[in-house]
């Protein structure tokens, strides 16, 4: 077995991985929610209208506060729905084991052993880490 019939191999595996099953529903799902396409839609329409005002000649700052308050709030009104919460949770989840991945990869390529090396990575930022070992 070649390489590239390995990686498909891996592709398969990841494909029915309960962290991407999980992500593709949550996808699927915020693609369906129509209430929440709208709101998405709401917001790139109030973003661009900001954007033009913005470029302005002559520009209105109460109108730009009022746009800058209303896109607040529009992306609040996102990013704390349901379906929106969901989607970004298991993205993250996802992310880790594609990190986990890539950093076995990536130390294989340094010559480090593909069964022992370890599968997380230090990038100098807390935000992003799952923690020491």
């Amino acid at each position: 077995m070649d390489v590239i019939e390995q990686v498909r191999n891996l592709g398969k595996a990841i494909q029915q991985d309960e962290r991407f099953i999980r992500f593709a529903k949550a996808r699927l799902a915020n693609d369906e929610d129509k209430e929440l396409q709208a709101a998405i839609g709401n917001f790139n329409i109030i973003r661009m209208e900001l954007d033009k005002l913005m470029q302005a000649d002559e520009r209105d700052d109460a109108k730009v506060q009022e746009l800058n308050e209303n896109l607040r709030k529009v992306y609040g009104d996102i990013m704390s729905s349901e379906a929106m919460v969901e989607y970004n949770t298991a993205k993250a989840e996802l992310d880790i084991m594609v990190n986990e991945i890539n950093t076995i990869i990536s130390k294989t390529l340094e010559g480090e052993d593909p069964e022992t090396c370890e599968a997380t990575a230090c990038t100098g930022s807390c935000s992003t880490c799952g923690g020491c070992h």
